[in-house]
């Protein structure tokens, strides 16, 4: 690596670790991309229908269920703000890792919220895209995060989100298009009852400026073009673009 022209890193995370690591090439910072998707596509029937009734909001979870995600810590959370709010769902959708869909199954019993919060399961493709569809808001309560597509595809979708500062995304709270959660039982409860607070019209502007974040930093036309711009300067044929760091 200490013979690499340029390194690839995907977020100012990952420059701090290379840098960390000795290596002292040039960094270019080229994130993960996501397509964005077209506002006016056909709204099908989510995957939670059959066992959630009535006109409430969809908080949406999706992606492995795995200690690191912060789901038990999520849980606790949502038992401490749902007494305050009652028009909301915690959807968790996902693959199960390790056993941990039982633990937090048994969480939700031990909590007696289970009449808030629905497993649906892992979703992909159709059922995925459905789901974001559906959703009122987002959430990624991680512990640790290389650069989460779940929350730039829910950005796509022009969904709100909460994540904690773990998911190497700051340009979120930069844009107001996040609500930032600490990684603990009361910055959950208040995260969310930060997202209880907000009228139908802020959750969708707080959704409008995801959408236009996605489209201005992290889709593929923008990251083709980052990528070109660099190997162009790697073919000596242009100077460095702005995404290479030398320090």
């Amino acid at each position: 690596m200490e013979n690499a022209t340029c390194i690839h890193a995907i977020n100012r995370a990952e420059v701090a670790a290379i840098r960390a690591f000795g290596l002292k090439n040039p960094i270019c910072i080229i994130p993960n991309g996501v397509e964005v998707r077209a506002s006016n596509v056909a709204n099908r029937t989510p995957p939670w229908t059959a066992h959630i009734l009535g006109d409430r909001k969809i908080l949406l979870y999706l992606g492995r269920l795995h200690p690191k995600k912060g789901l038990s810590i999520l849980l606790r959370g949502w038992k401490k703000a749902f007494k305050y709010e009652k028009d909301w769902i915690l959807v968790i959708a996902g693959w199960d890792q390790g056993g941990h869909l039982r633990e937090l199954e048994q969480l939700t019993r031990e909590l007696k919220i289970s009449d808030s919060v629905h497993f649906t399961g892992p979703v992909f493709g159709e059922a995925r895209d459905t789901a974001y569809q559906n959703a009122d808001a987002f959430i990624l309560p991680s512990l640790s995060e290389g650069q989460p597509l779940v929350v730039l595809e829910a950005w796509s979708y022009a969904r709100p989100v909460i994540m904690t500062q773990e998911c190497n995304l700051p340009e979120g709270f930069e844009k107001r298009a996040a609500i930032r959660m600490n990684a603990t039982v009361e910055g959950a409860a208040e995260a969310l009852g930060k997202l209880f607070a907000l009228e139908k019209s802020a959750l969708e502007e707080m959704g409008r400026r995801g959408r236009d974040l996605v489209i201005d930093n992290f889709s593929w036309s923008q990251i083709a073009s980052q990528m070109f711009a660099v190997y162009e300067w790697l073919l000596g044929r242009s100077a460095p673009p702005n995404c290479v760091l030398f320090d």
